[in-house]
């Protein structure tokens, strides 16, 4: 099977029209439509992805802002999966990477915690003080960090949330983040496991902050010309892009600012290289001005951010329905996807994800899984199960829920190389390689 990288986008609508959106996913190179999904109009923060991957078939959740409805999609299905209707309307949601928990925020504050595959409402709480803006698990599943218009960023353990001991206590955070004054907006998580990784927080105060976990302190605050709404953090952790969509000196419209965390060392340094930007704590702020070399003048209000998978390239979303693709060593336009066609609808681009072509993709089943003579990756292919969420705690269910789970097929290929090592192996080797 050949991989292709392709192009996930959620459209909702924006303030000035009540038009419905959808979730389109689009090839990378040509920007052709490859499947659609409607009856959806989620808002920023609002949609999320689990990848096919690991023999089971992916899904994608969205969270509709007018009405306490999460709709929940299969990439083997272009219509509905699956309609729940939940306790409260949603502000903001979003799901581990292994795909086991789904989070959800409200405008009053409140934070749920589901378990995706039997549908149970493992915890609800009281997180913030006003509406709940963005929620991030880290990489690791280990922590849901999440963001609010109170100015404030709590860092939350997943298993003292899951802990049955715990189930009749208010949750304590693993530490509160409130250096900012305004609503936050956006949050990114660097690449490590819990508590050893970085976080990005952006807030309409001009300000993206780098907190490190581990030492719950703030190592760096970058200053803007105009408030950050969406952010993208590099996966080496060298550079990140912060979008402003208020016009700014450089012309009207949408601008996003790159800004790297190395710098070239003083000529007088005795040490030649680069050495890290930053890490001077509360009392030192990076202002950023404004620099043609280290800015992109999209032009049109920006709504979302994200970042191919090679790294190489920046796709923008707007509030106009378009998606551009920039060249983030030259800053140059390749491209423009358009998953909205009429842009008198008025629909927003809320959700940007780059990912490979679902191998069991509606319209797309690769007939290269074949497995006892089927020749459709649907026949073969599970799909994830995503269960009802539960509107309120049941201390029953918990109790005697069970969980389906797919167990990965026997390699018998590597299990017969496996013996052949074994045998001609020394014990203390054998051990070393096959621990």
């Amino acid at each position: 099977m050949r991989y292709q990288e392709t192009v996930l986008c959620s459209t909702g609508a924006s303030s000035s029209s009540q038009g419905l959106g959808a979730i389109t996913l689009h090839d990378f190179q040509t920007g052709s439509l490859l499947a659609s999904f409607k009856q959806t109009c989620a808002d920023t923060h609002s949609t999320a992805v689990l990848q096919t991957k690991n023999g089971e078939g992916g899904f994608v959740l969205a969270a509709q802002p007018d009405k306490s409805i999460l709709n929940a999609y299969y990439f083997q299905k272009d219509q509905i999966a699956l309609k729940m209707v939940l306790p409260d309307k949603l502000s903001c949601i979003a799901i581990d990477k292994a795909g086991d928990y789904c989070a959800g925020g409200t405008a009053q504050g409140r934070i749920y915690l589901w378990e995706i595959a039997s549908g149970i409402l493992f915890n609800l709480w009281d997180a913030h003080y006003r509406k709940v803006t963005v929620l991030r698990f880290t990489h690791d599943g280990a922590a849901l960090i999440s963001g609010s218009e109170d100015s404030g960023v709590a860092v939350w353990p997943v298993s003292s949330l899951l802990a049955n001991e715990l189930q009749h206590e208010i949750p304590t955070p693993y530490c509160m983040l409130s250096d900012h004054t305004l609503p936050i907006t956006d949050i990114s998580c660097g690449i490590g496991s819990f508590p050893s990784c970085r976080i990005l927080t952006s807030s309409i105060d001009h300000s993206v902050k780098l907190w490190d976990l581990a030492s719950r302190s703030l190592l760096t605050t970058f200053l803007f010309p105009s408030p950050i709404h969406s952010l993208a953090f590099e996966i080496a952790e060298r550079t990140f892009f912060a979008a402003s969509s208020d016009s700014n000196p450089s012309g009207p419209g949408g601008s996003v600012y790159q800004v790297k965390l190395f710098r070239k060392r003083d000529p007088q340094d005795i040490r030649s290289g680069v050495e890290a930007l930053g890490g001077g704590g509360v009392a030192e702020a990076i202002r950023l001005e404004t620099d043609p070399k280290r800015m992109i003048a999209v032009g049109q209000p920006i709504s979302s951010l994200a970042f191919s998978l090679t790294q190489s390239t920046l796709l923008v979303g707007t509030t106009t329905g378009e998606v551009h693709l920039y060249d983030i060593a030259s800053h140059q336009l390749l491209r423009t996807l358009s998953p909205v066609k009429d842009k008198a609808q008025g629909l927003s681009v809320t959700h940007i994800e780059c990912m490979l072509k679902p191998p069991d993709l509606i319209g797309h089943i690769s007939l290269g899984i074949n497995v006892a003579g089927m020749t459709s990756a649907k026949d073969v292919m599970p799909t994830r199960p995503v269960a009802p969420f539960q509107r309120v705690r049941d201390g029953k269910a918990r109790e005697v829920h069970e969980v389906s789970m797919m167990l990965p097929v026997q390699n018998e290929v590597c299990f017969s190389q496996y013996l052949f090592f074994q045998d001609h192996l020394q014990p203390s080797a054998a051990l070393f390689c096959f621990k």
